[in-house]
């Protein structure tokens, strides 16, 4: 998978395409939240570049399961695509549009809320870390 800049528009979209597949697809719902919400233009993305890292994200985990679409993203994965968000304010909007995107279906799947945990457990605050 490719990696994209630390705090850049694209690797934060990466995380919410991320959002989107976590429990195995990705809804019209879920889509429509998107737009809703104008994520891309918060993040400086237009709506055609946030559907191509989206495409582009599913492209890579096709390629990364040999071709074969299995729900979930592998966790060494997961950690990259994590870690090239660091800005604590970027952190803070990108977790928000996650949750808002995953709770659009009215139901919180497995992978969702272990996605969330993630999240949780990857960008918790550093005085939280340190204890």
């Amino acid at each position: 998978m490719q990696s994209y800049p630390i705090d850049s528009p694209e690797a934060a979209a990466r995380v919410l395409a991320m959002a989107l597949v976590a429990d195995g697809h990705y809804s019209m719902t879920e889509l429509k939240a998107v737009d809703r919400l104008d994520i891309p233009r918060q993040l400086g993305l237009t709506s055609e570049d946030f559907k191509t890292i989206l495409d582009r994200f599913c492209l890579d985990l096709l390629a990364t399961g040999d071709g074969q679409w299995c729900a979930g993203v592998p966790a060494e994965v997961r950690q990259q695509l994590l870690s090239e968000v660091r800005a604590p304010d970027l952190r803070m909007q990108v977790r928000r549009h996650c949750e808002a995107i995953m709770q659009a279906d009215g139901h919180l799947a497995e992978g969702e809320t272990e996605l969330l945990d993630a999240l949780a457990g990857a960008w918790q605050p550093a005085e939280a870390s340190a204890s």
